[in-house]
């Protein structure tokens, strides 16, 4: 059985950049919506119920048509949100240290740049979905609830939610204005732990 993650802030923490009113629906509404839809496809197909998450991500093409879609678009709902919430903290984000800091300066030749080509992919993902890192610093613009482990690209390090129920409230169709605002909230220090894993 799937559970909602308690966040790992109260649902004020992330104002002004994200309000406590989006919080609240984004958390309580939609993602408890995933994981009772995931929860009730894996009750239609027991012998999946104890599998892992991420390896159900992973090996989508291998499961039977008649929860796929479901664990797809659930699963993947639920995978993505509870990553999403790790991925930010209260206060500036500040930029990467360590290892990280240099592996992305060494790939764009600055955060800067790396900052506006991971904005741009998300600023031009048509439609809902999400703009993922990979450890090896790919940056991969995915539909609905997709993830790099679809690909065989492995569990993601940072993850941006840039369907309309993250940011329509506060930012209305300036989605760019939404991805701008993001980076003060991304938690660098849990980025960078994933990636030296």
């Amino acid at each position: 059985m799937h559970i909602l993650p308690d966040l790992p802030y109260d649902y004020a923490a992330l104002e002004p950049v994200i309000s406590e009113e989006i919080m609240r629906l984004h958390h309580l509404k939609h993602h408890q919506t995933y994981v009772d839809k995931l929860n009730a496809a894996l009750e239609q197909a027991t012998e999946f119920k104890d599998t892992p998450l991420v390896e159900l991500l992973s090996d989508i093409e291998k499961l039977p048509s008649s929860i796929k879609t479901a664990i797809r678009n659930h699963g993947g709902g639920h995978y993505n949100h509870s990553l999403f919430w790790k991925c930010m903290r209260p206060g500036d984000g500040g930029q990467p240290g360590g290892e990280l800091a240099e592996a992305i300066t060494a790939k764009w030749g600055s955060y800067h740049a790396f900052v506006q080509e991971f904005s741009s992919a998300a600023t031009g993902l048509f439609g809902s979905g999400w703009v993922w890192l990979t450890r090896d610093l790919e940056i991969i613009p995915l539909p609905n609830q997709d993830t790099p482990m679809m690909l065989g690209k492995g569990e993601p390090i940072l993850g941006l939610d840039v369907w309309e129920h993250a940011y329509y409230l506060d930012y209305k169709n300036k989605r760019d204005e939404y991805i701008n605002s993001w980076w003060k909230l991304v938690n660098w220090e849990f980025v960078e732990e994933r990636y030296r894993r």
